[in-house]
């Protein structure tokens, strides 16, 4: 299996309450509705995150030509606050032009004195006073606004293809769970593209994901409904910016006549082979694993039981990364994340694009086997390195 990240281009924040205001170099996406202690009008806050189109294709064509696949937006929580029992995020594909026109990413941060203007705003995805989104005037197209607290705007969206209705992209948040948006896109992804080659489906192209709350929540006058999230942006200096994974299955189990034997037992002795220690971002390494007994039997034998090669079990074998300094998980145990095998050995690849650079990592290897889950972490380690 495999994971391959991919960062934005560009976003920026559109604000009600400012609505010709351009953020499209701050730190910080919002997805809000406030009231403000001054002014009983809720204002709303939404998102917008676009990826690169060729950079979408080459994934897609290059990396994950021929197997099954999926693609998750991921957001990291910086700030949260108002969030009770399933407060709803939605997302979905942005809408700005059928010739494929996208909106601008401008110059601003928040509140600048005076404002900044130049790109996307409430009012406009190009700039202020510029042409107002396409509320209702594309096809399969739509938006929303409550006219009694903003003026229009706010961003548009499709919400079908050719007709057929898009599935509902949401996550559902309360008091107790994780804050990160963490959605599978693989539907309005494959809409903008077609997994064989670079082309527009159904005449929607891609021009980024806008995040908003659902529709009970946003200009909801009630002042115990003031759900604030604060997500880092693809301007952060933090190790946090937003990515779209694409997630693919490739799995293979090639063992031949290799002889080598499948240990399905717990108790294991696994190293990390192949680990030169330090990447570029541009490498993709094959990790291999050499796996033994933790505790052989006692057997008359005139070479080592530990020079022994074995593979991990098949499909119950799974690897992780995790930020060394943080001890977070950058890529998790998962169905993507299956160890593969061939006559060598048992093995995976991991994509360092996706890694922040001048940090170090570590690997973790999970086996299932005997009735028993077992997570090995022996210090594998490794760096990614600026080029």
């Amino acid at each position: 299996m495999a994971v391959y990240k991919l960062f934005p281009y560009k976003d920026t924040t559109l604000y009600s309450q400012y609505p010709k205001m351009n953020t499209g170099i701050d730190p910080i996406l919002q997805v809000s509705n406030l009231n403000f202690a001054m002014n009983t009008s809720p204002q709303v806050a939404r998102s917008l995150v676009k990826f690169v189109n060729s950079e979408i294709a080459e994934t897609l064509n290059g990396l994950v030509s021929g197997s099954q696949w999926d693609a998750y937006l991921k957001l990291f929580i910086a700030t949260a606050q108002g969030i009770v029992e399933d407060s709803i995020i939605e997302v979905w594909p942005a809408a700005v032009s059928p010739t494929g026109s996208t909106w601008n990413n401008g110059t601003g941060t928040y509140l600048d004195q005076p404002l900044t203007t130049d790109g996307a705003c409430w009012e406009s995805p190009f700039f202020a006073d510029g042409n107002a989104w396409p509320i209702n005037t594309l096809t399969y197209s739509t938006g929303s606004f409550n006219a009694t607290y903003s003026v229009p705007g706010g961003g548009a969206w499709y919400t079908s293809s050719n007709g057929t209705n898009y599935t509902l992209v949401t996550e559902s948040f309360d008091v107790r769970t994780v804050k990160d948006l963490n959605v599978k896109v693989t539907d309005i992804v494959k809409t903008w593209y077609s997994h064989s080659a670079i082309t527009k489906v159904n005449n929607l192209p891609n021009q980024g994901f806008l995040i908003k709350w659902e529709d009970n929540i946003e200009f909801n006058p009630n002042k115990l409904v003031q759900p604030v999230m604060q997500y880092y942006s693809v301007d952060t200096n933090t190790i946090y910016p937003p990515q779209l994974e694409i997630r693919w299955n490739d799995f293979v189990w090639e063992t031949g006549s290799s002889g080598i034997e499948v240990l399905n037992q717990p108790n294991l002795k696994i190293s990390l082979a192949e680990n030169p220690g330090t990447f570029f971002p541009e490498s993709i390494n094959r990790f291999r694993l050499n796996v033994t007994q933790m505790y052989p039997p006692v057997v008359w034998t005139t070479s080592s039981l530990y020079t022994i090669q074995h593979y991990l079990p098949s499909g119950s074998s799974f690897y992780a990364v995790k930020d060394l300094d943080t001890n977070e998980y950058v890529i998790e145990f998962s169905e993507y994340t299956k160890i593969s095998a061939d006559t060598t050995s048992s093995y995976f690849d991991i994509y360092m694009n996706g890694l922040e650079p001048e940090r170090y990592y570590k690997v973790l290897v999970q086996v299932t086997a005997g009735g028993s889950t077992t997570v090995y972490d022996d210090k594998y380690y490794f760096k990614v390195v600026n080029g």
